[in-house]
C-alpha cells in the first residue's frame, strides 16, 4: 500500500459530524473530506468537474511543497490543469530576487481580468514571497481580488484554510513568524514516479547578509530520521530509484533534534534502503561539510557523483562581508580534499556577482578558485538587492557597470573551465538515469549521468526511469549526445 493508500483511509475515518479534531494530521484529514463535499456540490450545480491550477515558483524545497499542495487538491475533490483560466489558482511564489516578486505581481494582473469573466474563480498566494509584510500590506492594497494568502510555515494547514476560503466570501490571510512544527502524513502526488525530492530539514541558520531566506522559511527545524526512512522506504516500493534529500544547509542536519544525528550517519541509513539506486542532496554549505561527509560518499555506491557547494565570491574579504564564515583558502582547500578523495566527482556552485563593495580586484579573486577548482558548472547571478537583508541597508553599493564588467569576465571563464571538465569524459560509457522524452527531438531521451552531466540518447518513453549505459559519443559544451549500450 503506498503513503497516499494510507492517508486516504485515515481521511475516511473521519467523523465529519463531530467537531474537527485537535490533533495534527487528523485534523488536516477531516478538512480535506469536508473541502470534498462543497467542492462535489459545486461540481454538481456547474455540471462539470472544478478544475484546479498550481504554478510553481522557486527553488526544489518549493517545488517539493507544490506537489503537497497538488495532493491535498486531488484529494479534495479539483481535476488538476496546467491552465490558469482555472477555477482555482495558487502561486507557490520565491523571493530570493526581487524579480521573482515582480513576476508576481505580473502575473496577477493577468489572473484579475481572468476573474472578471469567472467571478467564482478564486485565487490563492503561498510561499516565500508571502512571509514579507511589505508584500502582504502590497496585496491587501492593490489586489484585492486574491482569496487567499499563507506563508511557508503553515503549509500543511492548507486543508482548513481551503475550507475556510470555500465558505468565506472574504479574504483569509494566515501568516505565521514561525513554528517549531513539522506535520507528517499529507497527501502529495509526485512530478516524476522515478524521481523524488525528501525534505530532511527547514529554515535556516546562516544569515548571509544578501539572503532573505532566513526571515522567510525561519530557523532550522530536523525532521526525524525515522520519518524520513519511512518516507523513503514507501517511494521506494512505489518505483523511486533516486531521492533528492533537501534542506537549505544538509550539512547541518540533526543539530536540532533530541537525539544528535549527522547527515553523514543519516545518508547511511539511507543507502540501505532495498530498491533505491541513486542518492543526491542539496544544498551543502562550505562551513559544514565534514570529513565524515566526504567519506560516506566516498565509499557509497548510491550517492551520485556530484556536489553542489556554493562559493558565492573567491575575496575573503567579500566572504567576510557576505558572513559565509570561511575564507578563499579553507574553500581551496576543501575543494581539493573532495577532488583527492573521489577523483570522479562533479563540483557545481553558485556565485554572485556585484555584492556591495566588490571591485573587479574581487572578482579576479573569484575568477581564480574558478580556474583552480574548475566547477563543471556555475551558477552565476548579478547580485540582487533584497529589502531587509543586511546587505541591502550596506552604503557601498556596487555600480551597475563595474558588476556588469567582472559578470562577463567572471561567465566566460566557468563557461571555459566547465567545458573543459566535462569534456573529460568524452568516449566512456556511464549509468545515465533516462528523465523524459527530448523536447527537441522526440527519437531522443534525454538522460542525467551520476555527476549531473546531461546526455540525449536514442530511445522510447518506455525506457523512462530506468538506468542504463550510455556511451558518451559527442560534447557539446554542458552535454553529451550518446547511444545506449545493450549489456
Amino acid at each position: 500500500m503506498g503513503q497516499n493508500d494510507e492517508i486516504k483511509k485515515l481521511m475516511e475515518a473521519q467523523d465529519l459530524m463531530l467537531p474537527p479534531p485537535g490533533q495534527e494530521p487528523q485534523r488536516q484529514h477531516y478538512f480535506i473530506k469536508k473541502c470534498r463535499e462543497i467542492i462535489r456540490a459545486k461540481s454538481d450545480k456547474m455540471g462539470r468537474p472544478l478544475t484546479a491550477c498550481s504554478v510553481c515558483m522557486g527553488c526544489q524545497m518549493n517545488a517539493r511543497d507544490s506537489e503537497k499542495l497538488i495532493g491535498i487538491l486531488e484529494q479534495a475533490g479539483y481535476q488538476m490543469t496546467e491552465d490558469e483560466n482555472a477555477d482555482f489558482v495558487i502561486y507557490n511564489t520565491c523571493t530570493v530576487r526581487d524579480n521573482a516578486n515582480q513576476k508576481v505581481y505580473g502575473r496577477l494582473g493577468v489572473l484579475n481580468g481572468m476573474k472578471k469573466k469567472n467571478p467564482h474563480m478564486r485565487i490563492a498566494l503561498c510561499g516565500c514571497m508571502m512571509q514579507e509584510e511589505s508584500v502582504i500590506q502590497k496585496i491587501k492594497k492593490s489586489y484585492r481580488f486574491v482569496d487567499l494568502i499563507f506563508g511557508t510555515h503553515n503549509i500543511f494547514k492548507f486543508p482548513e484554510l481551503l475550507y475556510r476560503m470555500l465558505e468565506s466570501d472574504g479574504r483569509v490571510i494566515d501568516i505565521w513568524q514561525s513554528t517549531d512544527q513539522i506535520v507528517e502524513d499529507l497527501p502529495i502526488v509526485r512530478k516524476y514516479p522515478f524521481k523524488s525530492g525528501v525534505n530532511v530539514m527547514f529554515g535556516c541558520n546562516n544569515f548571509c547578509s544578501y539572503c532573505i531566506v532566513p526571515y522567510v522559511r525561519g530557523r532550522e527545524r530536523s525532521r526525524r530520521p525515522k520519518d524520513i526512512l519511512r518516507e523513503i522506504v514507501q517511494l521506494a516500493a512505489d518505483g523511486v530509484v533516486e531521492v533528492m534529500l533537501l534542506g537549505q544547509n544538509v550539512n547541518s542536519y540533526g543539530k536540532n533534534l533530541e537525539e544528535s544525528v549527522s547527515f553523514a550517519e543519516l545518508l547511511r541509513e539511507v543507502e540501505k534502503i532495498d530498491g533505491l539506486e541513486r542518492i543526491r542532496f542539496m544544498t551543502s554549505h562550505p562551513k559544514d561539510l565534514s570529513d565524515e561527509l566526504i567519506q560516506v560518499m566516498k565509499e557509497s555506491q548510491k550517492i551520485c557523483r556530484h556536489l553542489h557547494l556554493p562559493l558565492q565570491s573567491g575575496s575573503t574579504r567579500i566572504l567576510q562581508a557576505m558572513n559565509r564564515r570561511y575564507t578563499k583558502e579553507q574553500y581551496l582547500e576543501l575543494a581539493w580534499k573532495i577532488r583527492r578523495e573521489i577523483p570522479d566527482i562533479a563540483i557545481t556552485t553558485d556565485i554572485i556577482v556585484g555584492f556591495p563593495g566588490e571591485t573587479l580586484e574581487d572578482v579576479e579573486e573569484t575568477i581564480d578558485v574558478v580556474r583552480q577548482v574548475k566547477f563543471e558548472n556555475a551558477f552565476t547571478f548579478l547580485y540582487s538587492k533584497r529589502t531587509g537583508t543586511p546587505a541591502a541597508a550596506m552604503e557601498n553599493q556596487t555600480p551597475e557597470a563595474v558588476a556588469k564588467e567582472g559578470f562577463d569576465k567572471l561567465l566566460k571563464v566557468v563557461q571555459d573551465t566547465a567545458r573543459e571538465r566535462v569534456a573529460l569524459l568524452q568516449g566512456q560509457t556511464l549509468p545515465a538515469l533516462a528523465e523524459e522524452v527530448n523536447s527537441q527531438d522526440v527519437s531522443l531521451l534525454t538522460g542525467r549521468l551520476s555527476n549531473n552531466t546531461i546526455v540525449h540518447f536514442p530511445g522510447d518513453a518506455s525506457m523512462i526511469g530506468k538506468i542504463m549505459d550510455v556511451r558518451l559519443e559527442a560534447c557539446h559544451g554542458f552535454y553529451y549526445v550518446g547511444k545506449a549500450v545493450q549489456v
